[in-house]
């Protein structure tokens, strides 16, 4: 359940960044402060594509991976 709740964080950051790139509304920085530990490590080793940033989308393709991982580990 929580990977699937940051997976939601993610896409809502990736949302509100069009609409509020400084992140001043504070559900915008929620939104920051819960998904940065994620998405920070991916942003320092992938590089930048102009003004689009994957590091959204590659975490949650990897957060896809391991609900896939832990489903198939229970269920085994």
């Amino acid at each position: 359940m929580f990977l699937n709740i940051m997976t939601f964080a993610i896409i809502g950051r990736a949302i509100s960044s069009w609409f509020d790139p400084r992140a001043a509304n504070p559900i915008s920085r929620v939104l920051v402060d819960l998904t940065e530990p994620i998405i920070a490590p991916i942003r320092s080793f992938m590089p930048r594509m102009g003004m689009i940033d994957l590091s959204p989308l590659i975490a949650i393709l990897l957060i896809r991976v391991l609900i896939e991982m832990l489903n198939r580990a229970v269920n085994a």
